[in-house]
């Protein structure tokens, strides 16, 4: 579980067993799909995804791998054949405003402390699941900070009533280096090349304090 202030999400971590694409024969595969509960939000209906949905999961993905979280090369299991498959699912209990911020954080946490079954390959390649489990082994911890222009003024962390005005949003994923990860702008309004630096730097320093939020199991 995580909140930011009054959204809160819950994200669930599974490994199972799958067939890798055809350019990374040896390379697992990691999806983020997000599901909106129509409790979440007045304005939300149950039905298929909507396009929020998809691109608030496209966000956290596309963080998530640039960084390379996880080294997908380990987790192959039969080559061209099986692999290891990571699903991270995000789950809005309450939607308040900044949601990518609070499901990235989520993703970050629920992959930090999963326990991940371990597999063992026969001579004649049958792949079975072990009783053994074993935490996944993260290479870096990406954080998104996402903030909002409303005339002239950046809006860091905005509640929904902030979203419904703002001009233009732009989400900045960035790891415990200091590694810009990815970039996503939405919304009609421009941003200057000096408002996109000031974006990264407030998105550099906000995301060490979610990020030892997310890492303490909050």
């Amino acid at each position: 579980m995580f909140r930011l202030g009054k959204t809160h999400v819950v994200v669930g971590v599974k490994v199972g067993v799958g067939y890798p694409f055809e350019d990374t024969p040896d390379a697992g595969v990691m999806m983020v799909n997000a599901e909106y509960t129509p409790a979440a939000h007045p304005t939300w209906e149950p039905g298929p995804p909507s396009d929020d949905a998809i691109e608030l999961a496209r966000v956290v993905d596309r963080g998530l791998r640039a960084a390379e979280i996880i080294d997908m090369e380990k987790l192959g299991l039969v080559s061209g054949k099986k692999v290891q498959m990571i699903f991270v699912d995000l789950y809005v209990l309450n939607y308040d405003g900044n949601l990518i911020d609070a499901c990235s954080a989520g993703a970050l946490a629920a992959l930090t402390t999963a326990d991940a079954p371990k597999f063992k390959v026969s001579k004649e390649d049958e792949v079975e699941k072990t009783d053994k489990t074993e935490k996944l082994k993260l290479k870096a911890h990406p954080v998104a900070v996402t903030v909002c222009k409303i005339g002239d003024s950046l809006l860091v962390d905005p509640t929904y009533d902030e979203e419904e005005v703002k001009d233009g949003r732009i989400t900045v994923t960035v790891d415990e280096n200091g590694n810009l990860n990815a970039i996503q702008k939405r919304g009609p309004v421009g941003f200057t090349v000096d408002e996109i630096k000031k974006c990264i730097n407030i998105a550099s320093e906000k995301a060490a304090e979610i990020r030892a939020i997310a890492l303490a199991g909050e």
